[in-house]
């Protein structure tokens, strides 16, 4: 038989549990800690690697440049454009004083008029004619207008678009 120390019993009597509940109780209550304090510990882990991987990735993406994209259009692309600004001048008010439906419709007719005009433009002799009956079609849309209103404003647009023309003939 090994020898038992005199003050061991002592100390075996002090960790033995009085009653079984009470055994029950400090098992249960030491073994989350233990589980929490891990499970803490490994997410604290997760986080930091997360973190990690995220400077990282920070890293390794080059921030975009500061210059903007830049379109390239096609010259007929361009002169589209300008025909529907001249087009579109002064009618900023009588645009938004339009119901929502009629400003549907004279939209849709103001791009197909103004790619009409665009085709117009391409030949080498301009019918100014044409694209003055384009423009009056186009503007008999706006209700209420007046008729001199609608032929001024027809021809001045017609002559400022036929003036575009020129210019890229110079160019």
């Amino acid at each position: 038989m090994p020898q038992i120390r005199k003050g061991f019993e002592q100390e075996q009597l002090e960790d033995l549990p009085i009653s079984p509940e009470e055994e029950v109780v400090k098992v249960e209550s030491q073994e989350p800690r233990i589980e929490k304090e891990s499970i803490l510990e490994k997410e604290s882990e997760f986080k930091k690697e997360e973190k990690e991987e995220e400077d990282k990735l920070e890293k390794k993406i080059d921030p975009p440049s500061a210059s903007p994209v830049t379109v390239i259009l096609s010259p007929e692309e361009e002169r589209e454009k300008k025909i529907d600004k001249i087009l579109a001048e002064g009618l900023e008010d009588v645009f938004l004083g339009m119901t929502p439906k009629q400003q549907k419709k004279f939209k849709t007719e103001g791009e197909e008029t103004v790619k009409k005009i665009n085709v117009l433009l391409r030949d080498a002799k301009v019918k100014i004619k044409k694209i003055v009956d384009l423009i009056r079609r186009w503007l008999r849309n706006i209700p209420k207008v007046n008729k001199h209103f609608l032929e001024q404003e027809a021809k001045i647009k017609a002559d400022r678009i036929v003036n575009l023309k020129k210019e890229e003939k110079n160019k």
